[in-house]
Parts: C-alpha cells; structure tokens; sequence
C-alpha cells in the first residue's frame, strides 16, 4: 500500500519541485517502515516558519524545519495512519545551502528527512551519543535517495 503524501508549496522565494519532494518523501515512508501512512509536507517561507516556530515552541525566530506528529499512540484512533506534517522554510533550506555550498534541493532533501524522522520518534536533543542514531539514520536514508540501488536483473 502505497502512501499519500500532500506537498504544499505556500512561498514564492524558491523554485521548488513538489512532485520529487513528494516522492522523496515516499521513499523515506517506505525505507522507515512507514508505507500506507499519510504525510503532509509543507514549504513555508521564513515569515510563516517563525509564525509557526513562536506559536507552538515560544521561539520568535526562523528556523528550516519543524514536525508536527499526528499520531497518539492509540490503535482504535481515527488518526492513526496520519504521522504528520513536516514544514520547511525554504528560504532557510536555500540559504544554507548556499553557505554549505550545496544545492537547494538537497538541503529541502535532507531536511525532508530530518522532519519525517523526528516524526517517526527520532530525537537529537541530549548527549553525542543520544544524537548518533538520528544522525545515523539520516546519512543512511540520504544516501539511499542519492544513489539508489539499481534495478538491473541478476543475470538469472
């Protein structure tokens, strides 16, 4: 089963491919053990990240991702295939990237990432060590989208 995933693009800043984001975001479902789950991406511009970041967190500033999990632990819940939402300040994505001297499309990449695994209970908050996982999982999963495994037969 396959799983929905919304992308939103709600800024004008940068030029975004919400086809790809949406099945990168597919992808990462299906490599999480996710498949079947509903997912909302949104790309938000620096304004609506902060409004967002000040609501929720009480932090009035920018910042390039944040989650919002929608599930509740209950099997008998009507929500229990929706994980979530993952918003993005594309404006943040693009302009670290560029500070990185990275594309803007691997940045949105792996912060698509970074949202979705703290919606699949990863944290990086804590010690070095509490941190590794998550960070682990990233590298593994990006990686996974750069360079997928080919699909040649084995010669069988």
């Amino acid at each position: 089963m396959s799983s929905k995933v919304s992308v939103l693009n709600r800024q004008d800043r940068v030029s975004v491919d919400r086809r790809k984001i949406g099945a990168a975001a597919r992808r990462i479902l299906k490599t999480l053990g996710y498949e079947g789950y509903e997912l909302t991406v949104v790309l938000a511009d620096d304004r609506e990240i902060t409004r967002l970041n000040r609501q929720y967190f009480r932090r009035n500033r920018s910042t390039n991702v944040i989650s919002f999990p929608m599930m509740d632990g209950s099997p008998l819940s009507l929500r229990a295939r929706m994980l979530g939402e993952v918003v993005i300040s594309a404006e943040t994505a693009e302009r670290d990237a560029e500070e990185a001297g990275k594309k803007g499309e691997e940045e949105i990449l792996f912060l698509l990432i970074h949202g979705i695994l703290h919606l699949a209970g990863y944290d990086h908050e804590g010690t070095k060590v509490e941190r590794l996982p998550m960070e682990a999982k990233e590298r593994e999963i990006f990686s996974l989208l750069k360079h997928p495994p080919s699909r040649k037969s084995s010669g069988r």
